[in-house]
């Protein structure tokens, strides 16, 4: 049988809150703010840090800009 509770608004909000934080909730305003706070709490494993790496170094780079080209620098 449920228990019905007779809690004001703001007593729902505190109970509500009081959950979030058991629970480690959080709200981001962002997609970057969620993206660099789950960057800082997860390790990378070394195996996709290495192959990230090698990846990176078979990239092509990048033309010289129209710029540069033109001042000969």
């Amino acid at each position: 049988m449920k228990q019905k509770t007779n809690l004001t608004a703001a007593e729902q909000q505190q109970v509500s809150a009081a959950q979030s934080q058991k629970t480690g909730a959080r709200e981001f305003a962002t997609a970057e703010e969620l993206l660099r706070a789950d960057a800082s709490e997860i390790e990378v494993p070394p195996a996709v840090e290495q192959r990230l790496g090698e990846s990176i170094q078979r990239e092509p780079k990048p033309a010289r800009p129209w710029w540069r080209r033109l001042t000969g620098g």
